[in-house]
């Protein structure tokens, strides 16, 4: 069987014919868009604001007629494609990543705090009034943002996705308040999470997360993979450039002493593992904050 395809930001950007804002994120405004009916992964996060018409959306097995006004919530390893159901369609869509979102934020585990990011049953919000006028003015404020200039533009847009997120949050609490809004994920997937929350600083080896869980590290692997669409390998460096990256926005310290923090026998280790995740080298992510 084909593989499913994983659309980048860079495939978004030529799929909706908008110019890319940058690697992390991108902004979609209403428009023309296309209908991708074929089935496809995505490595960012979604939040789509249906602003008139309507759409059928497909993720997984499940299946909705969505109609404006609504949000549309997706994670990266969700399957997804879109079928047409009406002529009219405006829509607004901010694809994000979650190295670009949290760069700043040191819970790695955020995004996995809200059900709307994972469950089959809540990837569609229609909007009452109340929550129309506030998530309208929070993507006409990304708009905005992204036609007005370059001075803190990175910064505003990923204030107003934690607006987004909030403000989703703040409905359900409020509309459907017997949800758990905890992760309700595989029960392994979930241990992994707990271990590598505890043990990230020390340990980065998958092997020490396998034998904990009673399983070979290959298993480990492609189980979580298969559940949240990264490897456990990924999850464990994933953890280490965030921590990282908040780490390096400390002037205070050294890299010599962040080195030492993470673990890493020697700065040149620490310098080669971020560059292979990051394409730079940790001095070159503190310059970008001078």
């Amino acid at each position: 069987m084909e593989d499913i395809k994983t659309f980048t930001l860079s495939r978004h950007s030529r799929l909706f014919s908008v110019p890319e804002n940058g690697k992390e994120y991108l902004f979609v405004g209403s428009g023309d868009h296309p209908y991708h009916e074929e089935p496809y992964r995505a490595e960012s996060y979604a939040i789509a604001y249906i602003k008139e018409g309507g759409v059928r959306l497909n993720v997984s097995l499940s299946a909705w007629d969505v109609d404006a006004p609504s949000i549309i919530t997706l994670a990266p390893s969700d399957i997804r494609y879109f079928s047409k159901r009406s002529d009219l369609l405006k829509m607004d869509v901010i694809f994000f990543k979650d190295t670009f979102l949290l760069e700043r934020y040191a819970d790695l585990f955020f995004l996995f705090k809200y059900d709307f990011f994972g469950s089959n049953d809540l990837h569609v919000l229609p909007l009452t009034d109340a929550y129309f006028v506030k998530i309208n003015k929070i993507f006409e404020l990304i708009r905005l943002t992204q036609e007005a200039g370059n001075y803190h533009k990175a910064e505003l847009v990923r204030n107003y996705i934690f607006a987004l997120v909030y403000e989703i949050d703040a409905y359900y609490r409020q509309h459907h308040p017997e949800s758990s809004f905890k992760r309700k994920g595989h029960l392994l997937f979930s241990k992994f999470r707990q271990l590598l929350r505890s043990n990230y600083m020390r340990e980065r080896k998958l092997d020490f997360y396998a034998n904990l869980l009673n399983l070979t590290p290959k298993s480990l692997s492609a189980a979580i993979k298969k559940q949240t669409g990264k490897s456990a390998g990924k999850w464990i460096d994933d953890a280490i450039i965030l921590e990282a990256k908040v780490l390096l926005q400390n002037e205070t310290l050294t890299v010599s002493q962040i080195t030492g923090m993470l673990n890493f026998s020697d700065q040149s280790v620490f310098g080669k593992f971020f560059r292979a995740n990051t394409g730079m080298s940790p001095v070159e992510y503190r310059r970008k904050f001078n």
